[in-house]
């Protein structure tokens, strides 16, 4: 399976909005991390928002942000929502050419069942499993006990 440059921007850009849930995060910022077309990114954000996946804030000092915890948004439905087809061959479209072997041919089974299994695995993940641990604390938190007196 090859994934649309269009899902590739959505993943990156939910990567990006959960390592920053802190603070509204806006579209120029991702284009210039990562290089990428800031109408491109105008496009998927315009679709994260009207999935739901984010929330939007206009004006001179908006932004956008994760509209879930990540832990709540998972890989295969925001793949599904921004993918337009799982077509791994000519025979899976609908509007394609005929098959000469349709019939006979057991490779649509077996890449249907493919398709099946990259889609179960990505529904078992959410953003969460994607983005690093928080570094640990560098300082131990002291508890202080009160002496009981006997």
């Amino acid at each position: 399976m090859r994934l649309t440059s269009f899902t590739d921007y959505t993943l990156r850009t939910l990567l990006h909005l959960g390592s920053h849930q802190d603070r509204l995060v806006t579209i120029q910022e991702i284009a210039d991390l990562h290089g990428i077309s800031r109408n491109h990114l105008m496009k998927v954000v315009f679709e994260l928002g009207r999935s739901g996946v984010i929330e939007t804030v206009r004006g001179r000092s908006g932004g956008f942000r994760l509209a879930h915890a990540p832990k709540d948004i998972n890989l295969g439905d925001v793949i599904r929502n921004s993918e337009t087809d799982f077509y791994m061959a000519e025979c899976f479209n609908p509007d394609g050419a005929p098959c000469g072997l349709t019939g006979a041919c057991r490779l649509k089974g077996v890449l249907q069942d493919a398709t099946a299994a990259y889609l179960a695995a990505l529904d078992r993940r959410t953003l969460a499993d994607l983005l690093p641990e928080p570094p640990p604390r560098e300082t131990p938190i002291k508890v202080h006990r009160k002496k009981t007196v006997r």
